[in-house]
């Protein structure tokens, strides 16, 4: 059976750090120009049902970086399209490529092509869970303030797919995670249970953000969500993570933002482009990360 990568909790965390580690090195390697050629001959299959800018750029590029192919489909390049089974779909596309990154709005669907596929699956993005994000996430937070266990951490948000892999990070990484979501916004009961003694929902933003390490945001409104658009920003006033909010961080706190940003809703100016924010560096290392990542999936077959 192949190894998907469908959540954080997919691969064992030791395999997770020895990801990280390999996307260091590979980002070294890249910035003294040296190049690999690790999956020479080898075509990553890219569905894609949701638009993406990070996503298809950092796994298209990593694939050309590492000597291999990327292959782009939307649902109007595919009999998907056209009424032909998530199922018939994998069992046809996975004997033609050696693993397929999949972006798209269900992830029991992702699920459903995953249990098909003979070839490794990558989650790009689902309704639930966003895991590739977390592995350029924690590659930027130890880049800048070294390993992440026992670190606290704020979300400050949408209890959405971006904090749901949050949980999961939290419980495998060994950091503190407390959440602070306005009522009817929080995460989904069973991953927030999942999560542990390593997770605690904060009674608002302040109390969430007090002395952390990190501070983690989003945008209020997800792809899909655009009719609650108005709702969720009366919903959200307050939730704004801007200079006052980051004054009751720890000194030398972090910011993140997985992108794209909504200046003036979620975040200000004055705070991504400031002096803590590390959005530039996770955005960059979703190449790095999944360079490693695909490396090891791919490789797992040999």
């Amino acid at each position: 059976m192949p190894q998907h990568f469908l959540t954080l909790d997919d691969l064992p965390v030791a395999e997770l750090r020895a990801i990280l580690e390999r996307a260091a090195e590979l980002k070294r390697r890249h910035a003294a120009g040296e190049r690999d050629a690790t999956l020479a001959g080898r075509v990553l299959g890219m569905l894609f049902e949701k638009a993406s800018t990070r996503t298809r750029v950092s796994f298209e590029t990593g694939m050309a970086q590492l000597g291999g192919h990327a292959i782009f489909l939307s649902p109007g390049d595919t009999q998907i399209g056209r009424g032909e089974t998530v199922e018939d779909t994998a069992r046809v596309l996975s004997r033609m490529v050696d693993a397929v990154m999949i972006r798209n709005h269900s992830q029991a669907i992702l699920e459903r092509f995953a249990a098909h596929s003979r070839v490794p699956v990558i989650n790009g993005l689902t309704d639930r869970f966003h895991p590739c994000q977390l592995l350029a996430d924690i590659q930027a937070f130890v880049e800048r303030r070294g390993d992440i266990a026992g670190a606290t951490v704020a979300w400050v948000g949408d209890g959405n797919n971006m904090c749901a892999s949050y949980i999961n990070a939290a419980r495998l990484f060994g950091f503190g995670l407390r959440i602070a979501t306005p009522e009817g916004y929080g995460p989904d009961r069973d991953v927030l249970a999942a999560g542990g003694d390593a997770v605690r929902l904060a009674e608002g933003p302040e109390d969430a953000v007090r002395g952390a390490d990190l501070v983690v945001t989003d945008t209020w409104t997800s792809m899909g969500d655009e009719a609650e658009t108005e709702a969720r920003l009366a919903a959200f006033a307050g939730y704004q993570v801007n200079a006052a909010l980051m004054a009751h961080a720890a000194d030398d706190a972090l910011f993140m933002h997985c992108l794209p940003a909504h200046r003036g809703e979620e975040v200000t100016d004055e705070v991504l482009d400031g002096p803590q924010s590390a959005a530039w560096d996770e955005a960059e290392n979703r190449l790095h990360a999944q360079k490693a990542l695909l490396e090891h999936l791919i490789g797992a077959r040999d």
